[in-house]
């Protein structure tokens, strides 16, 4: 097949292009990392269920899980049920929870497969919260679930709680009674509002500094109990900021706190850290990031690098995936999902491009033509062709032809 066709480009014409062509580089095998990688995996749609896509979800359990074990081969672990799945955008919890179980289980036949699963509260009707203790009650009743399935929790930021919470200490009060109750160290969330914007002000202020103090609060009175904190702020000073102030003790080793980046923007040199602090866990990040589903043959690859200490090969793998990662992410950042979905079905991971809730329809055709510029530059098709026949596909059923 020709790599060369047309794409529309941000002026609203057609101009045309030459796939590069060329794929991943391939981890290496067995390869062991020394930083802890999350990818926050997405779910796949089934196409064929009788169902209204914005009403209800319909999953393809045996693609979904599918896909879980490439990431496990790869080396990464499965952030399970996250907003990577459209959680509270589609996917609701009683679907989310089957989700976790499948996964679980799935990884049962994997060594060392790793699973750390969503719990909050998305299951609560926001009209009938009418106190912290209705948002306790919901987190509990998640926790619970997941916990007897033998899960990880990572509790996620919820919006029940920025809705009725009046002050920090409201905050305080509720994650000190989740982490008093854990059965193992948890991964806290913290997701700004440019991914959710029902998570203004959350921490209990718009003052980032000053909310970030209460997190760090919380996390030192909790120390034992916090594996690590999950923070998707899109600013980079902010992260390493918060990171060099985590407890050097504790964690899910006793070895310190540790950061999970989800900073989709700024992963790279982030991961690779600044060494700063004798306690490790506060000069660098590990990784709990939605662009790794996107991305996880590279990431694989970058993280083998970097464990062997070659960190200009960890740079020159995963730097040129940057672009494209903040192209996903860009504005409105909620839509994410659909870039992520986008270049699973391109790369051969899924037959079609549905998504839960209809989300293929949040973007554009000139940002999937993007998409597959920067994804081609970044050596991320792993099957040109495929990718090309998919593209001609989508470009036809928006009636541009050639």
């Amino acid at each position: 097949m020709a790599l060369t066709f047309s794409l529309p480009t941000a002026n609203g014409t057609l101009a045309p292009y030459t796939l590069r062509g060329s794929v991943p580089v391939k981890p290496a095998p067995g390869a062991v990392f020394n930083r802890i990688a999350y990818s926050a995996a997405h779910v796949v749609a089934d196409p064929l269920a009788a169902v209204d896509p914005w009403l209800q979800a319909a999953v393809d359990w045996d693609a979904t899980i599918a896909y879980r074990r490439h990431l496990w081969s790869l080396g990464l672990g499965v952030a399970e049920a996250m907003d990577t799945a459209q959680r509270g955008m589609g996917l609701d919890w009683a679907t989310s929870l089957e989700l976790i179980r499948r996964s679980l289980d799935a990884a049962q036949d994997v060594p060392g497969a790793l699973v750390a699963s969503g719990c909050g509260t998305d299951h609560l009707s926001l009209d009938d919260v009418k106190s912290v203790d209705d948002v306790i009650r919901g987190y509990e009743e998640q926790m619970a679930a997941i916990e007897a399935l033998g899960g990880k929790l990572i509790v996620m930021a919820s919006r029940a709680l920025a809705r009725v919470a009046k002050s920090p200490a409201d905050y305080e009060r509720v994650y000190d009674r989740i982490l008093r109750q854990t059965k193992q160290p948890v991964v806290l969330h913290w997701l700004g509002d440019m991914f959710d914007p029902a998570l203004s002000g959350y921490w209990g202020t718009k003052d980032v500094d000053a909310a970030m103090d209460t997190a760090l609060g919380i996390i030192a009175a909790n120390a034992g109990k916090v594996d690590g904190i999950k923070i998707s702020l899109l600013d980079k000073d902010k992260e390493i900021a918060m990171r060099r102030r985590l407890p050097a003790t504790g964690g899910a080793d006793g070895r310190g706190v540790r950061m999970y980046t989800g900073d989709d923007f700024n992963y790279a040199e982030l991961i690779a850290g600044d060494g700063f602090g004798s306690a490790p866990t506060q000069g660098k990040s590990d990784a709990l990031l939605g662009i790794f589903d996107a991305i996880a043959p590279a990431a694989s690859a970058a993280l083998g690098e970097l464990a062997q200490g070659h960190v200009e090969k960890f740079h020159a793998i995963l730097g040129p995936t940057v672009a494209l990662s903040r192209h996903i992410f860009a504005a409105p950042t909620r839509f994410y999902k659909t870039g992520v979905v986008f270049m699973a079905w391109l790369n051969g991971h899924q037959s079609h491009f549905s998504m839960v809730g209809g989300q293929q329809s949040t973007r554009s055709l000139v940002h999937f033509a993007e998409l597959l510029r920067l994804a081609d530059a970044a050596n991320l098709l792993e099957q040109p062709e495929l990718a090309v026949q998919r593209m001609k596909t989508l470009l036809a059923l928006h009636g541009v032809e050639g």
